[in-house]
């Protein structure tokens, strides 16, 4: 993610119209789009980043994978300065839905209460394993469009920035939760990871990771994904029913060293939660194993009740109720 968000005011075309008379030979053009990739890594851009956003954005364009229009900067993710913007001015909204503090459900009028701690109707007929959830943002927009991108189309790089994000999420943590803890990334099963040629959920733990040891030096967060493996394949778990999901991820995981796992507490890291039957599971398997706590935390959060928004309808002193959490 970037430090500086401001658009710069330079106009590049992201078409190019081949001419027979200049056409370039494919290996000059193979060779030419090496170079560009070479200037467009972080370290190249950290020292050139005026000339070379420039030079690059003019004779080499490229189009933003989330909205089209050009990328005016050099970055390794083909996501533009404002897309990035918007996912961080989504999760900042000072009228921010306030959350249940155990799954990160949207709460409804319903369920939430001023005088005590406000839990969603699904928690409370049917307690979590896990200790709590936090996610970044819910799982529309650009969150879900950039998402996506790391997911369906192979783009890795995408994952430093929403890696960033996750560790936001993360921080939120940090002041209740142990200081030693070991992360494990939801896995894939190796057919999965063979045909995606890697585990999206670990590359966001890692990314989430490098960020936090720099901002928390005193909270041991270690990684071991490969302690929580996936030994059998399951259908595309989106259309099906919560009930379906549960029957169809049950026994679905295993601990592929208990006593690696037996007393410690696990961060459970993973990109999405929808109904939060993966997550449970997966905690349900690491809890069989001894492990002491699980606590999860998620890029994005789909939410049943994605369209409420209170817009001041609570107080603001309402809204500093621990039932409510708000990300920034």
């Amino acid at each position: 993610m970037y430090v500086d968000f401001k658009p710069a005011a330079r106009c590049a075309f992201s078409r190019v119209f081949e001419d027979p008379r200049t056409h370039v030979p494919p290996q000059q053009t193979n060779a030419w789009r090496a170079v560009v990739r070479v200037l467009r890594s972080s370290r190249t851009a950290e020292f050139l980043r005026t000339p070379i956003d420039d030079i690059s954005s003019v004779l080499f364009p490229a189009p933003c994978r989330v909205c089209a229009g050009p990328l005016l900067r050099l970055s390794a993710a083909p996501v533009c300065e404002s897309c990035l913007a918007q996912i961080v001015s989504q999760t900042s909204s000072p009228t921010a839905s306030p959350l249940c503090p155990l799954c990160g459900e949207i709460l409804t009028m319903e369920d939430w209460q001023p005088a005590a701690q406000a839990v969603c109707q699904s928690c409370r007929v049917m307690p979590p394993p896990y200790v709590c959830a936090v996610s970044w943002a819910s799982y529309e927009g650009n969150v879900r469009s950039t998402l996506h991108l790391l997911k369906f189309e192979g783009l890795r790089s995408v994952a430093a920035p929403l890696g960033k994000m996750l560790a936001s999420a993360i921080a939120e943590l940090h002041s209740g939760a142990p200081r030693q803890m070991t992360v494990i990334a939801v896995p894939l099963h190796p057919t999965r990871v063979r045909q995606r040629g890697y585990n999206q959920s670990i590359l966001l733990a890692d990314h989430a990771l490098r960020q936090l040891h720099n901002r928390f030096p005193d909270w041991q967060l270690t990684a071991a994904h490969h302690l929580l493996t996936r030994r059998r394949a399951t259908e595309i778990l989106f259309p099906l029913t919560p009930e379906s999901r549960r029957k169809m991820l049950d026994g679905a995981f295993r601990c592929s060293d208990p006593a690696a796992i037996a007393g410690k507490n696990i961060l459970l890291i993973d990109d999405i939660m929808t109904t939060g039957a993966t997550v449970c599971e997966c905690t349900k398997t690491l809890l069989a194993a001894g492990a002491a706590s699980v606590h999860v935390a998620t890029l994005a959060r789909a939410q049943r009740e994605s369209s409420i928004r209170w817009n001041g309808k609570i107080s603001q002193q309402e809204t500093q109720h621990p039932g409510t959490r708000q990300v920034h």
